[in-house]
């Protein structure tokens, strides 16, 4: 400034040398005088520097809920939950899954020492119990979820049988006096089970037909199973779906179609024809679009082909696994269910599930939707509503990712779901199904729309995972409004944001990341389980900042009896 208040530099000038800057640069140099504060808060200045810094494509816009570049720059740079907080050493052995009530006020862990625990999430966590599921014959606790009410507590474990040790269980506790309120067999036990109703469950069973083929059963589950009559069902069939090639149905969970049109503004942004869109649907062999089914002739001649083999008019060209594959889908023909679709308009939800087609490597999502008049447990039992010919039920959708899948998640409006996958070689060919195709070391995060059936966004990348096909294991992600959060092998937790597609932290253990959980009243706290046996929460420096802030001391009640004294 000269002597009269004039600045000596002019704006744009100023506003020449604050580009060369880095960001905390300009915000010191805000604070020199009220010109160069005015200029350190331009609007095109901050877009630069949230480009450069972060390192965003340049055709990426700004977050559509988002007021101003600077703005932004803090919400990714003050707002992301990064800065550990507490550990938790509680566990005794790897810890497994975490998940929170909707309130946010509790989660629970899972871990291999075979409990479960519930624990008080206040500014520092402390333990509320711990329930051991030895006395059960559990190996140990892989996953729980909380109904939407929070007052009951479904928890999924490997169960040791007699004669099959693959077999889980599904255990109902309650929040109110922690007890143990019913058990579900589950099988396989990686369906982990889910919630459909606030009083209903979901768990599955597993039938095998041939070597190589199956049948998955869901059954809805009443959580307190008592009988009050003898017409009121404890359970009912909800679906059963074939499986080939030695696939399973595993990993189911529940989206809530009735929230898809609560505001996401958070991939509506970019060009849709810049990056190649797909649609998937059951019997698509293109990914571009919705193949029809085989027609009546090559059915035909299938059938026919079958027939001499079993006749022995021909010798069949085939492998086993092949032939049993082409038999079971000949056999389904005719005997499969449709899917039904709802006549009132209003949406259900939709059951989603890992499962294959090719191999026992889960390399497919169904989706299926339940309607309204399935979610509760009255009605036939064992499907007896279906024709007695049908034996199966017809998928709705199947999303094929060409590659292991070892995670998913929802988002918090349930329209999109996230997956994590590690992709098979480009091409390849699954020639026999127990031995699938190599997968990558790098985790691809994929983003697919409910609403559309289409995949968006491009993949997100960061993370790594190394055990092979044959022990690969699932790592849990979680979504909130702004993040999404995965583990890894790599002794890392990774946090991307969901408009931006960018990486904004890692966050360390000793040993892999299994699990990780946004509060979901506060997605400025992030909770990590690790093999390394311990849970540690995570806040962003902002909130880090407001907890230790000195607050004001209260003043002694003797100086305000002198002040009102004094004004007599």
């Amino acid at each position: 400034m000269d002597e009269g208040g004039t600045p000596l530099l002019p704006d744009s000038l100023v506003y020449q040398i604050f580009l060369s800057l880095g960001p905390a640069d300009v915000l010191a140099a805000g604070l020199v005088c009220r010109q160069w504060l005015a200029v350190s808060r331009d609007e095109f200045l901050w877009g630069g520097q949230f480009y450069r810094y972060y390192q965003v494509a340049r055709d990426v816009p700004r977050h559509p809920a988002a007021t101003s570049w600077l703005e932004e720059f803090q919400r990714l740079y003050d707002m992301v939950p990064c800065v550990e907080v507490q550990t938790l050493r509680e566990h005794t052995d790897q810890v497994l899954h975490l998940s929170f009530s909707h309130s946010g006020y509790q989660f629970a862990s899972c871990s291999k020492d075979c409990t479960v625990k519930i624990w008080s999430n206040d500014l520092t966590v402390s333990l509320l119990h711990s329930a051991d599921m030895r006395p059960y014959n559990w190996s140990y606790t892989q996953f729980s979820q909380f109904n939407q009410d929070d007052s009951l507590l479904l928890a999924s474990g490997v169960f040791l049988g007699p004669h099959n040790s693959s077999s889980g269980e599904i255990a109902v506790i309650s929040l109110d006096s922690f007890a143990l309120l019913s058990r579900v067999r589950n099988k396989p036990y990686d369906v982990f089970g889910c919630w459909l109703t606030e009083t209903s469950l979901i768990s599955g069973n597993l039938h095998r037909i041939g070597d190589i083929t199956s049948c998955s059963v869901l059954w809805l589950n009443n959580a307190f199973q008592d009988v009050e009559s003898e017409n009121v069902n404890v359970v009912k069939r909800l679906f059963k779906i074939q499986n080939l090639n030695a696939s399973t149905i595993r990993t189911v969970m529940v989206a809530d179609c009735s929230r898809f049109d609560s505001p996401d503004l958070l991939l509506d942004a970019g060009d849709p024809g810049t990056s190649p869109c797909r649609v998937f649907d059951l019997g698509s062999n293109n990914e571009e679009e919705v193949a029809s089914p085989a027609p009546a002739h090559a059915k035909e001649g299938l059938r026919h082909f079958l027939d001499s083999v079993l006749e022995g008019r021909a010798q069949p060209q085939l492998s086993d696994c092949v032939l049993e594959t082409k038999v079971a889908e000949l056999l389904a023909q005719g005997h499969t269910k449709p899917p039904e679709h709802s006549d009132t308009g209003t949406r259900s939800k939709y059951l989603i599930f890992t499962t294959g087609c090719l191999t026992y490597s889960p390399h497919q999502i169904g989706i299926k939707q339940i309607l309204p008049h399935q979610m509760t447990t009255a009605g036939p039992v064992l499907g007896e509503g279906r024709g007695s010919g049908a034996f199966f039920d017809a998928l709705d959708h199947v999303i094929d990712v060409h590659g292991h899948i070892i995670g998913m998640g929802l988002s918090p409006d349930n329209r999109y779901l996230y997956v994590n996958s590690r992709a098979w070689p480009s091409g390849a060919v699954v020639a026999d199904p127990m031995q699938p195709p190599p997968i990558a070391e790098e985790i691809d995060l994929l983003v697919f729309d409910l609403k559309t059936m289409r995949e968006v966004r491009r993949a997100l990348r960061a993370h790594r995972a190394y055990t092979p096909n044959d022990e690969c294991f699932f790592i849990f992600l979680d979504v909130s409004r702004d993040f999404v959060a995965s583990g890894a092998e790599d002794r890392h937790g990774y946090i991307w944001d969901r408009h931006y597609n960018i990486c904004l932290a890692k966050l360390r253990h000793d040993d892999v990341v299994n699990s990780v959980v946004f509060s979901p009243q506060e997605q400025e706290l992030l909770l990590t389980a690790s093999d390394d046996a311990t849970i540690k929460a995570w806040r962003s420096p902002r909130t880090v900042r407001i907890l230790q802030a000195p607050r004001p001391r209260p003043r002694p009640r003797a100086f305000f009896s002198w002040l009102a004294s004094q004004r007599r």
